[in-house]
């Protein structure tokens, strides 16, 4: 076997392809983070979580890298630049920002200081939106697009920050609106600036997909536009009438889908535009993708660059604007996934695992076990090369007949138990064999799935990557560490959560671009943390988690890098017990008044003293206080006199690290 080193590391997890130039493997083993890419400087993680940890940054921690964002927006808006120089484009190119993809304050404070230079502007698709970007929005020139659902109030809102000098855009995603702005803009005499929102028949590819095409939720159809025309026409308000817009939905993975959308699109905007309406801008919407895979070829990655989309979107307009004779409309874009998806990673560590392979397995008085025992011991101990495919077929028919005779009552509980353990001690014996041969990949990938560990990690997948679990969305996950030494472990992750699904077993598989059913892993060694991260979780996963299990929001730091290392920018403290209770009407003084009136019932029962009563309201009063996560003291649980579970009969190691 070949000497392992950080370049194969960096081979099988991927992370020259996913990492954008954000992230890399420096020669200590660990993960770095680059945010000005490769020229700039780096900041290992590993030593950045130790640092946090000492600061009382709690684990699970999630990492936000602020400087990527800047480096992002300057990627997008230069892409956008040179795609219009270069084809003497009339227009310019206007960002703006969804909110909906992560409204956190500091993150959507940061991308209006770094997107300021570059005109960014914010869009809003919802009350509570609109009133973030009024507050928070003050760059000169820069729009805020209003979009979804909307009431009076809403669209009056809107207007009446034109005399703030907020440059707001009311979008009509649905046709009643129109009149609503009309009568609005009457009742408080301000001229609006309207977009309509085109319904596009061309449709996408990708996990979201069905938010495209004629059935989508949102958008004008055909006649509905030309209705909307002639009613501002007869209103005198025409001119008001200043935007076309168009969504082809998210992470969009082929550029040939979004060539079609930009065509149709364009074609919705040259035709309103021939019916008097002077149109200005143009808004793309979203889709722009992020390569969470670095295949290429699926639903998690793309067949594209940020300056071949620029190119395209900047090239189909210009041929469709200049054939109908029609101005070079300013473009807008609203990108939020491919701002901000590199800026966050989430950290957790592994806080113990369930071993499946079993090296060594023995069997006295083999003569006098069932015969389907007996058959497998014959298996395990005559295998070899020359007969591995054979009995790998026989183990395959075993394994069957083990579960079918057990449901059947013929197989007793003991007889299943030394059968599965002779199953696991063959196929481990397989693996290693199958190693050695390049000709058994098949078997040895199949069985390596079977005899996958299971790492207990602290974190919850609900909470921090709802994605993952909804919508079987594949993250980049790998250690922050020890990347200098071979992974020799084969491992699922699973969370805090009692639910099954609370799980993540589906990994990229970055050699055929598709999936596989296992993490390669690390050996835990006593009393040394092992760190995991999820990487290019900046987009949607914080505002989509739940509180599944009252796991509540992780710890959460604003990392930036300096001449001399890095600073803390910002620290938002994960939910504690009472807030996440809060959440769910449960209030502190009420749990409190009632587990005191239980202890002092008990008290009189006399099943309870009162040193134990005062001692279990001040664990209970701790515990209300205290994050929704294990923390280092509470990893371990409690045991007298004993510091971790025995090894298992059956080799399933129990032990619970810190």
């Amino acid at each position: 076997m070949s000497e392992w080193n950080t370049r194969k590391a960096a081979d099988l997890y991927g992370i020259n392809y996913w990492g954008a130039n954000f992230f890399r493997i420096n020669e200590q083993g660990n993960v770095e983070v680059k945010p000005a890419g490769t020229t700039g400087p780096g900041l290992d993680l590993h030593n950045l979580v130790q640092d946090l940890q000492e600061r009382g940054i709690r684990m699970p921690i999630l990492l936000r890298f602020p400087d990527i964002i800047k480096s992002r927006i300057e990627l997008l808006a230069g892409c956008f630049s040179r795609a219009i120089e270069e084809a003497k484009y009339t227009g310019v190119y206007r960002g703006v920002y969804p909110i909906k993809v992560n409204q956190q304050k500091h993150l959507v404070e940061e991308i209006l200081e770094f997107g300021q230079f570059h005109r960014m502007g914010l869009e809003a698709g919802s009350k509570p939106e609109l009133l973030i970007s009024l507050a928070q929005m003050d760059t000169p020139n820069a729009l805020i697009v209003c979009n979804g659902f909307k009431d009076q109030e809403y669209i009056e809102m809107a207007l009446i920050a034109q005399k703030l000098g907020r440059n707001t855009i009311i979008v009509v995603d649905r046709f009643s609106e129109l009149q609503m702005i009309i009568n609005a803009s009457k009742r408080l005499s301000i001229r609006p600036q309207i977009g309509f929102r085109a319904k596009l028949s061309t449709s996408s590819s990708g996990r979201w997909a069905e938010t495209s095409g004629s059935k989508s939720k949102f958008g004008l159809t055909p006649s509905e536009i030309v209705r909307g025309v002639e009613c501002l026409r007869g209103e005198n308000m025409l001119d008001c009438l200043q935007l076309i817009h168009f969504h082809i939905g998210s992470q969009i993975p082929s550029i040939q889908n979004i060539k079609a959308a930009i065509k149709e699109g364009a074609r919705f905007f040259t035709e309103i535009y021939a019916m008097g309406a002077n149109l200005k801008y143009i808004d793309v919407g979203g889709g722009l993708g992020v390569d969470y895979d670095g295949s290429g070829r699926s639903d998690s990655s793309t067949n594209y660059s940020e300056q071949e989309y620029a190119n395209d979107i900047v090239a189909v307009l210009q041929s469709v604007c200049d054939e109908k004779k029609i101005p070079h409309p300013d473009i807008i874009s609203e990108s939020g996934r491919a701002l901000v998806a590199h800026s966050t990673a989430l950290v957790f560590d592994v806080l113990g695992h369930n071993e499946n392979a079993l090296n060594e397995f023995t069997l006295p008085n083999a003569d006098k076990e069932s015969r389907l025992v007996q058959d497998l011991n014959d298996i395990y101990r005559s295998l070899n090369e020359k007969n591995i495919n054979e009995y790998y077929n026989d183990l395959v028919e075993k394994k069957r007949d083990t579960l079918q005779l057990f449901t059947y009552g013929v197989l007793s509980l003991e007889q299943r138990a030394k059968a599965e353990d002779l199953f696991r001690a063959i196929a481990t014996k397989m693996v290693s064999i199958a190693k050695q041969n390049p000709d058994m990949e098949e078997i040895r990938y199949a069985l390596e799935q079977e005899l996958s560990d299971i790492y207990f990690c602290n974190f919850s997948v609900f909470q921090s990557l709802p994605d993952s679990w909804a919508l079987d969305q594949l993250f980049p996950i790998m250690p922050i560490h020890r990347l200098n030494e071979r992974p020799e472990r084969r491992a699922i992750l699973v969370d805090l959560t009692c639910d099954s699904d609370g799980h993540i077993n589906n990994f990229i598989d970055i050699e055929t671009g598709g999936e596989q059913k296992y993490l390669e892993v690390h050996e835990l060694k006593q009393g040394q943390p092992y760190y995991l991260s999820v990487f290019l979780t900046g987009a949607y996963q914080e505002i989509l988690g739940d509180l599944h299990n009252l796991f509540g929001d992780t710890d959460a730091v604003h990392v930036s890098l300096t001449e001399n290392g890095y600073q803390i920018d910002h620290v938002v403290e994960g939910d504690d017990v009472k807030e996440v209770l809060q959440y769910v009407e449960y209030h502190r003084a009420d749990l409190l008044e009632r587990v005191r009136k239980a202890t002092e019932s008990s008290i009189l029962k006399g099943t309870i003293s009162r040193s134990e009563a005062r001692l279990l309201l001040e664990h209970y009063e701790r515990g209300l206080s205290s994050y929704t996560y294990l923390t280092e003291e509470s990893a371990v649980p409690f045991y007298p006199q004993k510091k971790e579970l025995s090894h298992g009969t059956n080799g399933t190691d129990h032990t619970v690290h810190q």
